[in-house]
């Protein structure tokens, strides 16, 4: 319980005197209250009545059993989740366990630098404060589930041998008794465990759990991001067993669809195939223009049934998660590359929907199916573009004719309607690490955006739309794909940020995606098209998965769930069991049990989703890393993408890596952080580093074994901006009670305490794999 303030007069308070009580001492118990305030007797009757009169007036909140609190208030301390950062790299705080009206709290630099920074995710126990902008919380102590184990590098010396953790924001260095040493080389990947027992000075002591790999492994990057993240690997032998055990599908209950010449269309290294699709002009005389188009999804439900070994597994991994040089998928092998891979030729079980499209592009009606098809070819995004660029070949030309041009033709059609809907029109550039056969990294280059991925995304999204409606329409449980609208707190930020650039915005606007393609598309041929493209993004908020409808914003749609993976992903599944059990195609559907876990299932495949992206992320970042080791001394081109007090935020050109060039490393000055400006600017001279800023740095340290860059600025800042006010220091910007020594010594300065990157918000995938 909290340390109760300066004694107040004795006697029953009136309601302000209490209320300013309660402000000072952030929570109480009632009788923690009747102790400050000498109360007994009758009195405590009547303080408990005053106390359910300013709750029920709103002014008091219920904290935990007997607490009380401030409405809208914070405790002086609590355990809180790091769940958002601002444009500027900022990061947000929120309790976790915490009232409707509970706010978040900005978390403030740490004065006493005890050990790396936090980033998004983290748990903390943190101190509240009210601050000039909103509440700001410090942090007290670091509270990461599983902290007791160090994923880390077998560093060996003359007398001891220390594990150093991969994590960049760790410092828990551990000692290895020497007994437990001698099967250990220097560079080997080692999972270890802290050892109970006290340890006040010095290292503590470890022991090891697994030896995973070696650090010079081409592929260290993602058995790393595996064992960091906790990304489920292999599977049982009894799953394998049932897996091999299945069937080859029949027509027995199914539709015949093999006359439907369908195609399947995928990265060129894609090794399964889980949507197919086909196009022809409806012959309707009502619906002249028309289209049909079809789409085929591998039905996997039929293979993976409820509460089976095969089952408990898939739902357990919630994902597959794909890494540069391999895939931790879902289902096993003899599943997800046999028979639930639509290949070329081979008859496979799948479930269908036809969809009918008018001239317009409007959706006039769509109907399931569980059927039989066999796919006619087999196509990479590159083939079936440069088919209807005009570069055939031999699979594409027998195609052309009768498959390739209606499939465009239906989808220069079905695009009127997306134009009409007017999704969100963010561009995300992303980049693909190609690799050499020996496992190393032969180059990284932008992942290309053509035609083809975008007619297969929009097939697919209407068919995850089908599956939606017929599940509302049969009143079927199921679990949406969410994306909500953008808090006010972002929508705010955002319209500070564009005030910068001359740029209005209403803060008092409903957003909307016309709105912000309107934003988006008036400054595309500006300098500043990239940084607001980044900015907007960034107000975005998560999708996630959920039993409640709350619509889809980005792609601005009432209902949406995910149907069109259900070899990668478990939601999809689901949703298909949903459909099988509403329309009634077979035994094997959504079952009652299932439908009463469904708020669970949602929750653990978000949260399986978020694990697989960080993962996946935190791979790519230690493969950058690992090619760029060989450059370091050399200089870039790149733009800020995030400022901090800690420093600026650079995404390389090239390779479209980000690193950090740390605050204490730019000149001679300090450098405060004006967050409404989003730009680091000088005390003394008022020159500026803002947010969008084209700069050049130099690579001053690369780590492939954490995956951090450090940079060094080579460009000068911006002179002072003659409109701005002065920047207010002792506020937000400031990381402590005075400016902080200025770092002198090597290039590039200290390293980052923090490994944090300026959050990504909507991230574009292949296929609409994560929309």
């Amino acid at each position: 319980m909290v340390k109760t303030p300066k004694r107040p007069a004795a006697g029953l308070p009136d309601k302000e005197s209490l209320m300013a009580f309660m402000r000072e001492a952030g929570e109480a118990e009632k009788a923690d209250i009747a102790r400050a305030f000498g109360l007994k007797g009758a009195e405590r009757r009547h303080l408990r009545d005053m106390l359910k009169e300013l709750e029920a007036e709103g002014r008091l909140g219920k904290r935990g059993r007997k607490g009380f609190s401030e409405a809208g208030a914070l405790p002086p301390v609590g355990v809180v989740d790091v769940v958002d950062r601002d444009a500027d790299g900022e990061l947000y705080v929120e309790l976790v366990k915490s009232s409707e009206d509970a706010p978040r709290a900005v978390l403030m630099p740490d004065r006493e630098g005890r050990g790396p920074a936090p980033g998004m995710g983290d748990r903390l126990l943190v101190k509240f404060s009210r601050g000039v902008n909103g509440w700001e919380a410090r942090l007290v102590k670091r509270l990461d589930a599983g902290t007791n184990r160090v994923l880390g590098v077998i560093r060996k010396g003359g007398r001891e041998t220390r594990v150093e953790p991969v994590d960049k924001r760790s410092k828990d260095v551990l000692l290895v008794p020497a007994a437990h040493a001698t099967d250990l080389r220097d560079g080997d990947l080692v999972l270890a465990a802290v050892e109970k027992g006290e340890h006040r000075y010095g290292p503590k002591r470890g022991k090891i759990l697994e030896n995973i790999g070696r650090e010079d492994d081409p592929r260290a990057a993602s058995i790393i991001a595996i064992h960091a993240h906790g990304v489920p690997t292999g599977f049982s032998e009894a799953v394998e067993r049932e897996a091999e055990d299945q069937a080859v599908p029949t027509l027995k209950g199914r539709e015949d669809l093999r006359h439907v010449p369908f195609i399947t269309i995928d990265p060129a290294d894609a090794r399964d195939h889980d949507d197919a699709v086909y196009a022809e002009r409806d012959e309707d005389p009502a619906n002249v223009g028309g289209w049909i188009v079809w789409v085929a999804i591998a039905d996997v439900a039929a293979y993976v049934r409820p509460n089976t070994a095969l089952d408990r597994e898939a739902r357990a991994k919630g994902n597959s998660t794909y890494f540069p040089d391999r895939v931790e998928p879902m289902l096993p092998e003899v599943l997800s590359n046999g028979l639930c891979s639509l290949k070329q030729g081979e008859n496979r079980a799948c479930m269908a929907v036809r969809m009918v499209f008018d001239k317009d592009g409007r959706k006039t009606g769509h109907k399931f199916t569980r059927g039989l098809m066999r796919s006619h070819a087999k196509l990479s995004y590159e083939q079936a573009q440069s088919a209807i660029d005009g570069l055939l070949d031999d699979a594409t030309g027998p195609i052309m004719e009768a498959i390739l041009y209606p499939l465009w033709n239906a989808y220069r059609t079905m695009l009127k309607g997306r134009e009409r809907r007017s999704p969100l029109a963010i561009e995300s550039p992303e980049r693909r690490i190609i690799m050499s056969p020996d496992g190393g990294i032969a180059g990284i280059e932008p992942r290309k955006s053509l035609e083809a991925h975008r007619l297969i995304e929009e097939m697919m999204i209407q068919a995850n739309v089908c599956a939606a409606e017929t599940l509302e329409k049969t009143h079927t449980p199921l679990i949406y794909r969410v994306h909500d609208t953008p808090s006010q707190e972002k929508i705010f930020n955002l319209a500070d940020f564009l005030h910068t650039i001359g740029k209005p915005w209403n803060k008092g606007e409903a957003p909307n995606t016309k709105r912000f393609n309107k934003l988006l598309e008036e400054t595309r041929d500006t300098p500043h098209a990239e940084v607001v493209n980044e900015v907007v993004l960034r107000t975005q908020m998560q999708a996630f998965y959920s039993p409640e409808n709350v619509g889809h914003f980005g792609l601005h749609l009432d209902r949406y769930a995910h149907f069109t993976s259900p070899i990668r992903r478990y939601s999809d599944l689901i949703v298909h069991r949903g459909l099988i059990r509403a329309l009634k195609l077979g035994s094997d559907g959504l079952t009652d049990r299932e439908i009463a876990e469904l708020g669970g299932i949602a929750e653990h495949v978000t949260e399986t989703e978020r694990r697989s992206m960080a993962a996946e992320r935190d791979a790519m970042d230690r493969y950058i890393a690992a090619f760029l080791e060989e450059h370091v001394g050399a200089s870039f081109s790149g733009r800020i993408t995030g400022v901090t007090r800690f420093g600026l935020f650079i995404r390389l050109d090239e390779t479209g890596a980000d690193g950090l060039v740390p605050v204490s490393t730019l000149g001679d000055e300090y450098f405060a952080h004006d967050d409404r400006a989003h730009a680091l600017v000088g005390e003394r001279t008022g020159k500026r580093f803002p947010l969008g800023r084209r700069v050049e740095v130099r690579l001053m340290e690369a780590t492939p074994v954490t995956g951090g860059l450090v940079l060094e600025m080579l460009s000068e800042p911006d002179p002072r901006d003659p409109n701005a006010p002065a920047p207010r220091y002792g506020m937000r910007g400031r990381g402590g009670d005075g400016p902080p020594k200025r770092g002198k010594g090597r290039p590039g300065g200290p390293k980052p305490r923090n490994g944090a990157k300026p959050s990504g918000g909507l991230k574009g995938v292949r296929k609409g794999k994560r929309r």
